[in-house]
């Protein structure tokens, strides 16, 4: 081990003259000669380090650091556990601009000599320029826990800080020596961003204000200042920032977004667009440009090009929902509902419960007339809140749908919907009048007069609504007497005398004994069809039938059962809700319609639907089959067994109640 031996020791006396001989020429700065002497002396010396090390120190001053290198290499041969070695090709590296050699041999130092806390900083230093941020200041850290001074390394610490986006611990930093030497300070640039990073716009616009006063032609400085202006909306000092810029650098296109974001502050709209064109020409793929692009068109009322920016800024950043909710709105604007609903659908994907969403859904559907998902729509949010405009066009969609399904002659449907309608305490007049209508086309008679007179209370001065009032009155009347008067004739011819009548049985007799037998041949040709399977030719013949006896209740029923062995669960739904809305009490209407909830897996729908089946009927045992289903599908296992349990009391099918026997013992393990 040469480690510890004098650098003499095997220096022959030639080389050691020659040694001495360069190092007075290194006193003198004549490091050429100093290298040319101490080669010498290696040739007769090989093996001394001292004159290895020597010389490569004269190569480093004279910049011939590959031949440094080789040198300090041999060097290290010779002497392998000198740290201080590695800290000088460490050195050499840097000033190569190689800073992973150079941190390699920092580290190999580190580990022959941890004590040597200084290397600390060459580490980190090396680090820095391999933009290992996030370790440089791990390693800044260390250093300064002992040189706690040193103010190149804080300096370099706080640039570490803020370039790993840390930027509260960097203003710390920099407030550390910013108040030390304010005068010596010279990252007013990185101080005055690191502050603006933090949101203290106030000290931020302030530090680059110094820094710009000495740096004008910082222009990077000047548009972070800018945007500090901004955000303390001091927009004078912001523009007279930007226009120093441009009357510096007129092609800097990148600051253009953040100027005509300015622009729009300001209410130079026109100015605006113009500088969100030039940045897009030149940044075709920034999504937030066309957006503010198309705000700002939206503002001056061109909703074309706010539209038709917003479509580009969404499809280059299509997860942005505030900008598809305002695109949707640009279309109902437009009156392009069938647009305006896809993004609201789109946002109600991701946004359920928004309620300014669902609400102008709710209008641009009313819009289309599609008044049946209108109505869902505002139902659900009257459930949310009680909002008076809200209710106000849910009654109008219902009215409206009413009448869709007055001038259909589906008049069943139609006092459906025109029943919500008033139920919601409506002063529509028009809504009572219509149910008036389609009461009467039910044969409703005292139903019909009673929302005659309320539609007449709300628009007294509506002359129709009183002319069709008293031509109905009149009509009833004169109905009523004719057979009264024909009666009376002819018990008069026979010498009878008048017995009391019944008026209203009396019509709805007359009127049955007119088309009964076209309504029977109606429905046993539509029963032959059906037994045929014919279910076509069948729904028309009873539908036909209907328009003899629209309030049929069993045609009603049996359209219903046609339209489900067809699998069309929405029109069977719909007429067996017809034949209940004609009996209430029609407890096959009511199982049948809880049947097709439980196929949909409206569970809730068929519970209800059966509950009304055993409340009208407590022996109707397959009803409590059905509900012991459906409960047993929600996993209420509860009320499961306890319908189950009913079922085996009312019912008479002994092949069922064996295998609900079976399900029991399971169930009530």
């Amino acid at each position: 081990m040469l480690s510890g031996i004098p650098a003499s020791a095997y220096m022959s006396p030639e080389a050691n003259s020659l040694y001495q001989q360069a190092c007075t020429y290194e006193y003198k700065q004549d490091f050429k000669s100093a290298a040319a002497a101490l080669e010498k002396a290696i040739v007769l010396s090989g093996n001394e380090p001292q004159l290895y090390i020597k010389l490569a120190g004269a190569y480093t001053e004279l910049g011939e650091y590959d031949k440094a290198l080789a040198t300090y290499i041999k060097v290290v041969e010779l002497k392998p556990s000198d740290a201080f070695l590695y800290i000088s090709m460490g050195s050499i590296y840097e000033h190569k601009g190689d800073y992973k050699n150079a941190l390699d041999s920092y580290n190999k130092a580190m580990i022959l000599f941890p004590e040597y806390k200084y290397n600390y900083l060459n580490i980190a230093n090396a680090q820095y320029q391999l933009k290992d941020y996030k370790n440089a200041t791990d390693t800044y850290n260390k250093f300064l826990s002992t040189y706690s001074q040193h103010k190149e390394a804080r300096e370099s610490l706080a640039a570490s800080y803020l370039l790993t986006g840390n930027a509260q611990k960097s203003v710390e930093e920099y407030d550390k020596l910013y108040s030390a030497d304010p005068n010596g300070f010279n990252d007013l640039d990185k101080y005055g961003y690191a502050l603006f990073c933090v949101k203290d716009y106030e000290r931020s616009s302030s530090v680059l204000s110094k820094h710009i006063e000495k740096n004008p032609e910082d222009l990077n400085s000047r548009s972070i200042l800018a945007l500090a202006y901004q955000e303390l909306e001091d927009n004078d000092l912001a523009y007279a920032q930007y226009q120093e810029i441009f009357r510096q650098k007129p092609e800097l296109h990148a600051v253009r977004l953040d100027y005509a974001n300015l622009l729009a502050d300001m209410g130079k709209n026109n100015e605006a667009v113009e500088q969100y064109n030039i940045y897009i020409k030149n940044f075709p793929d920034n999504a937030l440009a066309y957006k503010n692009l198309g705000i700002v068109y939206k503002r001056l009322n061109n909703i074309d090009k706010a539209i038709e920016n917003y479509e580009i800024a969404i499809a280059k950043h299509c997860r942005d929902f505030d900008l598809k909710e305002d695109l949707a709105q640009c279309y109902h604007l437009k009156k392009d509902y069938k647009n305006a609903i896809k993004y609201y659908d789109e946002i109600l994907l991701v946004k359920k419960d928004n309620y300014d969403v669902k609400l102008n859904k709710a209008l641009a559907l009313h819009a289309l007339k599609d008044y049946p998902d209108a109505i869902a729509l505002y139902n659900d949010l009257l459930q949310v809140k009680q909002n008076p405009e809200v209710k106000k066009n849910l009654v109008v969609a219902l009215i409206s749908q009413g009448q869709i399904c007055y001038d259909a002659q589906d008049y069943t449907t139609a006092a459906t919907y025109l029943e919500q309608a008033v139920s919601n305490g409506s002063e529509e007049s028009f809504g009572y009048y219509l149910l008036a209508k389609t009461y009467r086309n039910c044969n409703m008679s005292d139903k019909a007069a009673e929302m005659y007179e309320k539609a007449i209370a709300i628009d007294p001065a509506n002359a129709q609504y009183s002319n069709e009032y008293a031509e109905f009155i009149a009509a009833k009347y004169n109905n009523e007497n004719n057979i009264l008067m024909e009666d009376n004739e002819q018990l008069v011819k026979n010498g009878g005398e008048l017995p009391a009548i019944n008026v209203s049985d009396t019509i709805t007799n007359q009127v049955s004994e007119l088309d009964s037998e076209k309504h029977k041949d109606l429905i046993e040709l539509g029963d032959e069809n059906l037994k045929n399977k014919k279910y076509d030719e069948c729904i028309v013949n009873y539908k036909e039938a209907l328009k003899i006896r629209p309030s049929d209740e069993q045609t009603l029923f049996k359209l219903g059962y046609v339209y489900k062995l067809k699998n069309d669960n929405t029109n069977a739904i719909s007429f067996y809700k017809k034949a209940i809305f004609v009996n209430p009490d029609y407890k096959d209407g009511w199982f049948n319609l809880g049947l097709i909830y439980a196929d949909e897996n409206n569970l809730a729908g068929a519970i209800d639907a059966f509950k009304k089946v055993v409340s009208i009927d407590a022996n109707y045992g397959y009803a409590y089959y059905a509900l012991a289903l459906a409960y047993e599908n929600e996993k209420d296992y509860i009320n499961a067994i306890q319908n189950y349990k009913l079922f085996l009391e009312h019912s008479n099918d002994e092949t069922t109640k064996k295998a609900v026997k079976e399900k029991l013992k399971v169930l009530e393990k």
